[in-house]
Parts: C-alpha cells; sequence; structure tokens
C-alpha cells in the first residue's frame, strides 16, 4: 500500500470515527440532542466561557446564592450551561434512580418517575404540577403512565423551548403544558393543582419552606405532594474533612445553596402546614446504588470529551464547554464518593397531604 493510499485510508477512518461521534451518536438513552448541537442554551455562543466564569463567582458570594433573589440568575446560569451537555450524555430526565437488576437505565429512571405519580394517587384528568421540570422527562413517562394533565414550571427559558419539543415528538403535547417561572414564586392560583410532584429539584431552593409554601398555596385542599430530596444523611459528619469536601463538591457542581440534613426536611414541610404521609430514604437497602451509572459512565466521559474538545477548537462548541463538561465529571466523582460513603442521598421521599380545612 502507498503512502497516499495509506493516507487516505487513514483519513477516511478518523473522518469517519468523529462523523459517528459527533452526527449519529445522541444522548445517552434517546436521540434528543447531538454533540454538534452542543451550546450555551440561552447564552449567547462567545459568552459562554464568560457566564461559565459567573457561575463560578456565586460561590465567592456565597451570601448571594441564600437569597431569593439571587436564585433565578445563578440557578439560571447553571441550566444554560449544562442543558445540553445533560440531554447529550445522560438523557431526558436530569434525576438519578435505583438501579434495577436486569433493567435499563431508562427502565429503571421510568420506575422512579412512575412511583412519584403513583404515591400521589391521580387518575386520568387530573392537573398536576411538575415543580422544576427540566427539559420534562419525567412529565413525559409520568403523563403517559397516569393519563393526568401535567404543568411543569422551570426557571429556564432554553428548558421551555427543549421540553415542548420533545413534548410534540412524543405526541404528548396536549397532556404536557410547560411554564417558565421561579418556583418560589409561581405564576398560578390558589388550590389550582390535584396532586404536585418534585424530582431533585427543590434543592436549587435558598429555603425549602419558601418553595413548600408556594406548593401547599397552588395545592388542593386535601391533596398530594410528594418530594425526591437532595439531602446529606446520618452518616454524615460535619468535622470530617472528607466529608464536607464531598458534599461541597456536590453543591458547587450542581448549583446548590446547600444541602440540608435528612433530618430536616418533614419538619420543614410540617411548618408550612402539610401533614406527614411517609417518608423514606429510597437510596437505602434493599435498593440497588443509584450511583452505579456515574461509575460505568466514566469511558463515556473520557469518548465525549474528546469529542466537546475538538468540536470547541472548530469552533462548532463554545468557548467553554470543555470547562462546563470537566466541572460536571469532577461533580460526578464527588457524587458517586457521596453515595459509596452513604453520607448523601438525591432521593430522600417525602409525602404530605394538604390537610381538607
Amino acid at each position: 500500500m502507498d503512502s497516499l493510499t495509506l493516507f487516505c485510508t487513514a483519513s477516511f477512518i478518523v473522518a469517519g470515527g468523529l462523523y459517528w461521534f459527533v452526527c449519529i451518536l445522541g444522548s445517552a438513552e434517546q436521540k434528543g440532542r447531538r454533540a454538534h448541537h452542543l451550546s450555551g442554551g440561552s447564552i449567547s455562543h462567545e459568552k459562554v466561557q464568560d457566564n461559565y466564569k459567573q457561575y463560578w463567582s456565586f460561590f465567592r458570594r456565597p451570601k448571594e446564592i441564600e437569597t431569593a433573589d439571587k436564585v433565578p440568575a445563578f440557578v439560571d446560569t447553571f441550566y444554560n450551561l449544562v442543558t445540553d451537555i445533560y440531554e447529550w450524555g445522560w438523557g431526558q430526565s436530569f434525576h438519578f434512580s435505583p438501579s434495577i437488576p436486569g433493567k435499563s437505565h431508562l427502565d429503571a429512571t421510568k420506575a422512579h418517575e412512575q412511583m412519584a405519580v403513583d404515591l400521589i394517587g391521580v387518575k386520568p384528568g387530573d392537573k398536576i404540577l411538575d415543580a422544576g421540570c427540566g427539559v420534562g422527562g419525567p412529565m413525559r413517562a409520568i403523563a403517559a403512565h397516569s393519563g393526568a394533565n401535567v404543568v411543569g414550571i422551570t426557571i429556564n427559558e432554553y428548558q421551555v423551548e427543549r421540553a415542548r419539543i420533545h413534548n410534540k415528538k412524543a405526541g404528548l403535547d396536549s397532556l404536557c403544558e410547560v411554564v417558565c417561572g421561579n418556583f418560589l414564586e409561581m405564576p398560578f392560583a390558589d388550590n389550582t393543582f390535584d396532586g404536585v410532584y418534585s424530582i431533585e429539584a427543590t434543592c436549587h431552593a435558598p429555603k425549602l419552606e419558601e418553595v413548600y409554601a408556594e406548593i401547599y398555596r397552588v395545592l388542593k385542599p386535601g391533596s398530594l405532594y410528594v418530594s425526591y430530596e437532595w439531602v446529606t444523611t446520618e452518616l454524615f459528619r460535619a468535622d470530617n474533612s472528607e466529608h464536607v469536601e464531598i458534599i461541597q463538591g456536590i453543591e458547587r457542581g450542581d448549583a446548590l445553596p446547600g444541602l440540608r440534613h435528612y433530618s430536616d426536611i418533614a419538619e420543614i414541610a410540617k411548618k408550612v402546614g402539610f401533614e406527614i404521609v411517609k417518608e423514606k430514604d429510597l437510596a437505602k437497602p434493599p435498593s440497588k446504588p443509584w450511583w452505579t451509572r456515574l461509575k460505568m459512565g466514566r469511558i463515556a466521559y473520557w469518548r465525549n470529551h474528546l469529542v466537546v474538545v475538538v468540536l470547541s477548537a472548530l469552533g462548532i462548541a463554545p468557548k467553554g464547554t470543555v470547562d462546563v463538561h470537566e466541572m460536571l465529571f469532577k461533580t460526578a466523582d464527588y457524587l458517586t464518593r457521596g453515595g459509596e460513603t452513604g453520607i448523601f442521598s438525591p432521593m430522600h421521599m417525602i409525602l404530605c397531604r394538604k390537610p381538607e380545612n
């Protein structure tokens, strides 16, 4: 084989491989986003890196992310930066679920979502709220499973756009509605919904009682609310430097004002008026580890990181995308360590009822 032929063959293989990673490889579960579509959400292409730096600046002024008026900018910036990467590398449901032997990650995710709506006992035609809906993965699974009309609210306008596209593609736009808004000040009348759920979303609230009070307000009397909360567990020790490092790594890589201790959740719910029906950490045995998928995804990360580096170098992905992707990988390691040590759970479930009177 002469050198020209060898060069052409090698170039074809490299080009073909790059095309596969960039144009064929879609999201981890459903092809909803491709590598060459990576963007900064609502942030313009040239300002992604500046906004990444702005995101980290919040942690140099921690008191600013403890007040409700700063939360929209903090969380909105984060989701503009990560939404496309989440969709491409993880799927349309931005949350964890216990692994189920013999089942795919997608099946385990759907089961986790369907359990939430089963707990609040809605029926076809009921109107329910998804508080912190992201791009609507759980919303679509829950609407298809229950037949309920689901209204989702997210702080991020880009996620609203993505959710509406997915809803239409899934043929569920008649059951799923998406609203852009702050779940600390929701644009809904009192006593609107027959049920409410939030899946790993209220962790972004600076004060849990503020979002719980809003959910209480818009929920009909006698109806149920279920939440999967991110918490530190009874094993967490504030005087253990490794524990503190892990929790701070999770907070900084996931736009969290501060993780709550599991023992605070029910007290906060009761404080705003809820009756506690059930409380359980869904991550505890016999549930299988929820962090298995993160550990299995390390090879995929390096593959994806190579693609992101190439796309950024070519100017296809915005400058700063490499930094965001690297941040998420580091955060995945902290999450894994949190799960393995047992000091962190992303699925502390609390089921509440709004009293009839």
